[in-house]
Formats: C-alpha cells, sequence, structure tokens
C-alpha cells in the first residue's frame, strides 16, 4: 500500500507559502499548515481546514507548548518540513529598519519567528522525519548576502543566521537520513513586495521580470523528492541572476 507523503509549511497563507502548498497538493501530498492566520477559504483541498495548525511563532513558548498537538496530527512521520514563515518589520510608509531604528523587542520578534522556531520545530519533530527520511527547507533570502534597500537589519542577519543553520541542521540530521537545504529568492512577485522594487528589477536583474511564486514551489518541491536525494546543506539562490 502507498504512504501518502506528507507536508508541513508554516506561513502558507499567500506568495511562496500558498503556491508551495498548492503544488503539494497537486502531487498528491498530504498538505498541514500552521500560521496564526486563520485557514485561508480559498485554497481549494477539502482537508486543508482540518489540516491546519494555529501557530504564533513569535511565541516560543507557545510553539514549545503546542508540539505534541502538532506530532500527533504528523501521525508518526513527516515527509517535508518547510520553514516558510517569515516577519520583516518596516518604518514609516515601508521604510527600511536599520540598527538605529531596530529596538530589542523588534529584534526578539524576528528572531523567535525567523530562526528560532525553525530549529525548535525541526528538533521537535526530529522522529517523525527520520522515520520517512523526510527533507527540510529552509526559506532564506537574498537579503542574508548583502544590503537591501527594503529589507531592514534585523530580518537580514535572522535570515544570514538561518543560511548558517541550515549547514549546521544538514551536518546534524544528514547523518539520520534527512536533508536539509535552504532556497533564497530574490523579488518575487507577491502582495508584500515594496515600492522601487521595479527599479531593482530594471537595473539589476539580468531577466528583467519579477520571480514567480510557482517557480519558487516548484525547487522547493524538487529537492523534496528522490532527484535531490544527495544534495544537503545547499543554499539554493532563486534570482534571475541578481547578483550585484
Amino acid at each position: 500500500m502507498n504512504v501518502k507523503r506528507k507536508l508541513l509549511l508554516t506561513g502558507a497563507s499567500r506568495g511562496i507559502g500558498h503556491a508551495t502548498v498548492k503544488h503539494f497538493n497537486a502531487a498528491g501530498w498530504e498538505v498541514f499548515t500552521a500560521s496564526r492566520q486563520d485557514w485561508v477559504a480559498e485554497c481549494p483541498w477539502a482537508e486543508g481546514l482540518l489540516n491546519h495548525i494555529h501557530l504564533d511563532l513569535e511565541d516560543i513558548d507557545s510553539l514549545i507548548g503546542s508540539m505534541e498537538t502538532i506530532k500527533d496530527k504528523m501521525g508518526g512521520r513527516l515527509d517535508a518540513l518547510v520553514n516558510n514563515a517569515g516577519v520583516s518589520p518596516k518604518g514609516p510608509e515601508g521604510s527600511r529598519m536599520g540598527v538605529l531604528e531596530s529596538d530589542y523587542a523588534t529584534w526578539i520578534r524576528v528572531f523567535n519567528v525567523n530562526l528560532f522556531s525553525t530549529a525548535l520545530l525541526a528538533r521537535g519533530l526530529f522522529d517523525e522525519l527520520k522515520a520517512a527520511s523526510g527533507s527540510i527547507i529552509n526559506v532564506t533570502s537574498i537579503a542574508s548576502s548583502k544590503v537591501h534597500p527594503f529589507a531592514g537589519t534585523a530580518y537580514s542577519t535572522s535570515k544570514a543566521a538561518l543560511s548558517a543553520l541550515t549547514r549546521e541542521m544538514a551536518f546534524d540530521f544528514g547523518r539520520h537520513g534527512v536533508r536539509v537545504n535552504a532556497i533564497a529568492p530574490g523579488e518575487i512577485d507577491t502582495s508584500i513586495l515594496s515600492p522601487g522594487t521595479a527599479e531593482i528589477v530594471d537595473r539589476l536583474v539580468p531577466m528583467n521580470r519579477l520571480g514567480k511564486p510557482e517557480e519558487v514551489a516548484a525547487l522547493i518541491y524538487f529537492l523534496c523528492t528522490s532527484g535531490a536525494s544527495y544534495v544537503n546543506g545547499a543554499e539554493i539562490h532563486v534570482n534571475g541572476g541578481q547578483h550585484c
């Protein structure tokens, strides 16, 4: 009997996350989502509401307290964990928040969502991932390796730390048959784009267009399949050639 593969993805309500769960669902996976938002009604699969987990990744104590509930929903195995949730605070009128504009509470909030929760989810679901010889995908950012005009300091440094965490997790988990990789999206056509992104695309993206969420989702899916069975500890850039 074929066992239906399972995906757990954080931050599924829009953009890359939403495209990813649609892609996995179309491929026949059982999709579980986790976010602090309610289930998005326009998502097309019948079990979506039942498989949605309300989870506030800013609240680490709440995350730890929810682990048994999450493990129960997984039923002993998890084929893919995609850590897509992220927060990028903005200043007035969407301005970039640098070091001078970022207080301690901002740093803690961003690192809880973008970094610490990722490590704790993977740790808490290790047995389920090991049972399935599963895969973990961490979503970093083009801002993790360069100063970005719109991404704030806390966001950028949290994503750089997530790149390092991916390598550490690949080392720790790889020997147990669990692969860990990252993708670093560039300018992707989602609802959270900042004003001025079009200028970046015109000047810095050789392909002269925004990326599509579906293009990122297809790569995430590939990394969770047997075609990527020897890819571990990698960070793949999805940015249309934007390297300057």
